[in-house]
């Protein structure tokens, strides 16, 4: 054999003896939390019909950037009295489903100086029914 073949063939060898000892160290792989939706959270295993607004905004990941009571963090204004700022459920329900195409209003332009990393995601896929849930639930706060 060749030197170039030798390392080759070392190499081959510690590739297999790596791969296999860290195939019998694995250990159970925890499940992926998922910001925006209910798979891997117990909650997700209920049908979407069963939850109520307040747990469909846990479960969507909303307190990660807006606080556990929804009251505002550094990362995302406060999602308390949002009567004042959304004319109708419908209104809210369409920011919910394409947050950018309300990005343009005052409203926002400010949000956007004071939160200039917080994104908010698109619920567009989410279906429709939770959406109004999540909504009365939001203008009830």
């Amino acid at each position: 054999m060749t030197k170039p073949q030798i390392w080759v063939a070392a190499f081959l060898i510690l590739f297999i003896i790596l791969f296999m000892i860290g195939r019998l160290t694995k250990e159970d792989e925890m499940p992926v939390k998922d910001f925006s939706g209910m798979s891997d959270s117990p909650m997700g295993q209920q049908s979407s019909e069963e939850l109520t607004g307040e747990k469909l905004v846990m479960s969507f990941g909303c307190t990660n950037c807006h606080g556990a009571d929804l009251a505002g963090t550094n990362m995302a204004p406060t999602l308390k009295g949002l009567k004042e700022f959304w004319s109708s459920r419908d209104n809210l329900i369409n920011y919910l489903r394409n947050p950018n195409s309300f990005m343009d209003s005052d409203r926002f332009k400010v949000y956007r100086e004071k939160y200039p990393n917080g994104i908010m995601p698109s619920y567009g896929n989410k279906d429709v029914k939770d959406l109004g849930k999540i909504a009365d639930y939001l203008l009830t706060q």
